[in-house]
């Protein structure tokens, strides 16, 4: 795997402790891990980032492999004591408001937005998918984990509903994506942090950014179930409002299908 030869000066500049791993199984396994060994030497939003990253994992324990060279791999540590436990629902909704962000930054001309809860998606087509997990025995301790699509050719792409910034004939500056990203977390988490008028700027972010909202989805539910409806919005919690038969449903977890 080639490593940046200058490295990431300008994401280093945001981050406290910024890890190039050559190659890692999973970034998220290995941040969990050094975090929880050494608490003192990872502060908040300590990265792990890699180009090779050989087990990747997701939402509802999928897990997938990308060819070296092909994406952008990233972790971080996010020390969330200070956020409310009632607002920490919205931490990886922020994240992918965050990486939304920082793609859209690069793909001037592109349709890009979130797709509740946290993948991002260029015309439609998933070019980042987001994990957050919580560190075992220290619940104020959240790993986020993001896999951004970067030089991934089109022959690449593991589903036709995915898509890349090699796919896009376009160049990632991934130094700025990351700097992008972390910026716009770490500010995110501050403003839930300070609550009140700061804390619903950060919702609304998420909220204008959110594409989910309005469209018709069809959601797989954890229980096997299946809700087809329209989104409304998402509430206070962080939760999709879809309203189905004159009902409104308020989903905590599930996978989102926006229905064309």
């Amino acid at each position: 795997m080639s490593i940046p030869e200058n490295g990431y000066p300008r994401a280093a500049a945001v981050s406290p402790r910024l890890h190039i791993a050559p190659s890692v199984d999973s970034t998220n396994k290995k941040l969990l891990k050094d975090a929880f060994d050494d608490p003192d030497g990872h502060p908040h939003l300590s990265v792990v980032v890699t180009r090779d990253q050989r087990a990747g994992r997701g939402r509802l324990d999928r897990t997938w492999v990308t060819p070296p060279d092909s994406a952008l791999a990233i972790s971080v540590l996010l020390r969330v004591e200070a956020v409310p436990t009632s607002a920490r629902g919205w931490i990886p909704l922020l994240a992918g408001a965050a990486m939304a962000n920082a793609v859209g930054a690069q793909l001037e001309g592109c349709e890009v937005g979130l797709k509740w809860p946290n993948d991002v998606l260029v015309g439609g087509l998933k070019i980042c998918g987001i994990l957050a997990e919580v560190m075992p025995g220290d619940p104020h301790a959240v790993v986020v984990g993001a896999g951004v699509n970067t030089r991934m050719t089109a022959a690449e792409l593991p589903v036709p509903t995915a898509t890349s910034f090699a796919a896009l004939s376009r160049t990632a500056d991934e130094d700025r994506l990351l700097a992008d990203y972390l910026t716009r977390i770490r500010d995110g988490i501050s403003d839930l942090a300070v609550g009140g008028t700061a804390a619903g700027l950060a919702t609304k972010a998420v909220r204008d950014a959110c594409i989910t909202i309005g469209a018709e989805v069809s959601v797989s539910l954890p229980d096997g179930a299946t809700l087809i409806g329209s989104a409304r919005g998402i509430d206070d919690e962080g939760r999709l409002m879809v309203e189905a038969a004159g009902v409104t449903h308020v989903v905590s977890a599930g996978d989102v299908v926006h229905v064309r």
